[in-house]
């Protein structure tokens, strides 16, 4: 019997991303064996070591064949000696636009043993995802300068949707919150009171389709001031929340600080028709690079996610039950350094428990 395989493409990527990536694979690999399915790694040296080599960012060669993978899994992108936002624009934003990752995908889940800033709130009060449209809004690139440098300079970022767009992000999140069948509600975050064209496209598509294919699914509007002042009150109000690029941006960092930090926060950049891409959310972090004390966890959460979009539900429990295994027993300061255990064994505890 030939055994399922998956081919998985691998962006190491700057600063700590090799290193984080590294016990990423590593894990996949642990639940690979332990669930009976192959993962084929191909790696590619996109980011800030290529640029400066040869000033290529993200080749139109390199963009199709990432197509043909069933999942892309990415280090981290930013380099010190690199201006700000050229790589990030240049393969980031790229490969959203171009492989159309219209989901971003952010769990919010605080794990036992890890410090959270809020006052007498744990894990039970903090298990929640934010579902944010991933190619619209001001992040398109419309607009301009004019008369640049005069007392007169005009700069212009124009936020933009189209209904399809908001459509299919609706979908996505209305068949997230019955799939994850927690509190089967879904709360749209706007600003109605003041964005009155963009977001009353998005509330009016929202109660139409809740109304036409989700009465199963509880409905509830949050403008975007309330829901960052909620998320630090009451996060246990939330269960799957669905909003737009800028805001999901903005509101998915407030939201990682009181799950304990871009350490252990990952994401997935989804195409439910085609290849995804998954990350850890804390960045490059340069200044760690190359001394083995970076906290791998978002990295291998960001893996556990790939499984979950792959089907491979179980193997993402696994992976996700030993990182919570993790935390809870060995590594309860997810700092820099501060871990009591190097990258490589932190790794090595995750992908020794999810072996079995």
């Amino acid at each position: 019997m030939t055994e399922k395989s998956y081919q998985i493409a691998v962006i190491p990527g700057d600063g700590t991303g090799p290193e984080v990536t590294r016990e990423a694979v590593k894990v996949l690999k642990a639940a690979g064996t332990r669930h009976g399915f192959g993962l084929d790694f191909t790696e590619y040296d996109l980011g800030a070591r290529r640029y400066l080599r040869t000033g290529e960012i993200l080749p139109a060669s390199v963009l199709e064949e990432l197509r043909g993978f069933d999942a892309i899994l990415l280090g981290a992108i930013g380099h010190p000696d690199i201006a700000p936002g050229l790589l990030e624009k240049g393969i980031l934003l790229q490969m959203r636009f171009d492989l159309d990752l219209y989901i971003n995908l952010r769990p919010v889940k605080l794990f036992p043993g890890v410090e959270c800033p809020l006052k007498d709130k744990g894990p039970e009060h903090i298990d929640y995802v934010v579902v944010r449209e991933n190619t619209g809004d001001v992040y398109t690139g419309a607009g301009g300068v004019m008369m640049r440098g005069t007392p007169h300079e005009v700069a212009m970022q124009t936020a933009m949707y189209t209904r399809h767009q908001v459509d299919r992000c609706l979908r996505y999140a209305f068949e997230f919150a019955r799939r994850r069948n927690r509190r089967k509600t879904l709360a749209l975050v706007g600003k109605t009171n003041v964005l009155t064209y963009m977001y009353e496209m998005w509330e009016r598509a929202f109660h139409e389709m809740g109304d036409r294919d989700y009465p199963d699914i509880k409905r509830e509007y949050y403008h975007v001031d309330a829901t960052c002042m909620w998320m630090i009150k009451n996060p246990e109000w939330f269960d799957v929340i669905v909003t737009g690029n800028m805001f999901g941006d903005i509101i998915t960092d407030l939201a990682a600080i009181t799950q304990g930090g871009l350490g252990i926060a990952a994401g997935g950049n989804i195409n439910p028709d085609g290849v995804s891409m998954f990350e850890p959310m804390g960045g490059s972090a340069p200044k760690y690079a190359g001394q083995n004390v970076i906290n791998p966890l978002a990295a291998i959460c960001a893996g556990g996610m790939l499984l979950d979009t792959l089907g491979e539900r179980v193997a993402a429990k696994t992976v996700e039950d030993a990182v919570i295994w993790t935390t809870a027993n060995k590594v309860r300061n997810l700092a820099a350094g501060q871990m009591g255990y190097s990258t490589t064994e932190v790794g090595d505890l995750v992908a020794t428990r999810v072996a079995g």
